[in-house]
């Protein structure tokens, strides 16, 4: 936006020292001096409010095309934390079901183990 108020200033301070070099070197009355100075500066405020609504309605664009972009990407960031969190209960899961599993594995092994003993234990006694 620096490069178009700095051409909107070039534009509006060329107008004006332009409008007053030719008017100052025309060869009219004190009236018609005035009177084109009014209408010159005139002319000049209207191009400038023609090129500060064309700016800002570039802006305005500019503005509602990132704000378009950037709820797309907020969408997209949503959507994939939720995935992830999706992936990390399901690994949550699948390890503690490993784990469950593991764990009565190795209880069956010491209670067989015990058991085992025991009846060797008995067979030695008899």
């Amino acid at each position: 936006m620096g490069r178009e108020a700095d051409f909107l200033k070039g534009v509006l301070v060329g107008g004006l020292i332009g409008a007053a070099l030719g008017i100052l070197f025309a060869p009219k009355s004190g009236k018609e001096t005035r009177e084109d100075i009014a209408r010159k500066t005139e002319e000049l405020v209207t191009k400038a409010k023609e090129e500060y609504e064309r700016n800002l309605e570039k802006s305005k664009k500019a503005y509602d095309n990132m704000m378009v972009h950037f709820k797309s990407i907020q969408s997209e960031v949503k959507r994939k934390a939720e995935e992830v969190h999706e992936k990390l209960d399901h690994l949550a899961d699948t390890g503690k079901e490993a784990l469950d599993d593991s764990r009565s594995r190795l209880k069956k092994a010491v209670d067989a183990g015990i058991e085992a003993y025991k009846e060797e234990k008995e067979r030695q006694k008899a």
